[in-house]
């Protein structure tokens, strides 16, 4: 099945039609036997004067200025993030290895011994 194409001056006209209120986009589809309405709405918005679907935002300074700033702000979260996850990736290994050359567990490691609050050097156990 071979496409059909269409000539910028047929695609012309059928935008005046929709765009003058003569036809709606389903009645000149039906009418010039264009396959499919979206075919003929893309036409409008490409080619018409911009009554139909086009939409334009225009920004004051101020705010392209925000949006930049928050831009830079959620580089430098993901950045703060991705180090702060290789930190943790560091400390996990070197914890691996100290437990290693410990000839213990991790999860024997982490523990608390005897259900006591682990104490500094210098510092007393009160009982």
């Amino acid at each position: 099945m071979s496409a059909i194409r269409y000539s910028r001056a047929f695609k012309m006209q059928v935008v005046r039609e929709v765009e003058s209120g003569e036809h709606c986009a389903s009645q000149a589809q039906l009418k010039y036997g264009v396959k499919g309405v979206a075919t003929v709405m893309r036409w409008v918005r490409r080619f018409g004067s911009g009554k139909y679907g086009k939409v334009i935002r225009v920004e004051q300074a101020d705010e392209m200025s925000v949006n930049v700033r928050l831009r830079q702000q959620l580089r430098q979260a993901k950045e703060a993030l991705a180090d702060a996850h290789m930190e943790l990736a560091l400390e996990r290994a070197y914890l691996v290895e100290a437990c290693e050359r410990l000839n213990q567990t991790v999860e024997s490691f982490k523990k608390k011994h005897d259900g006591l609050p682990r104490t500094g050097p210098g510092k007393r156990n009160r009982v």
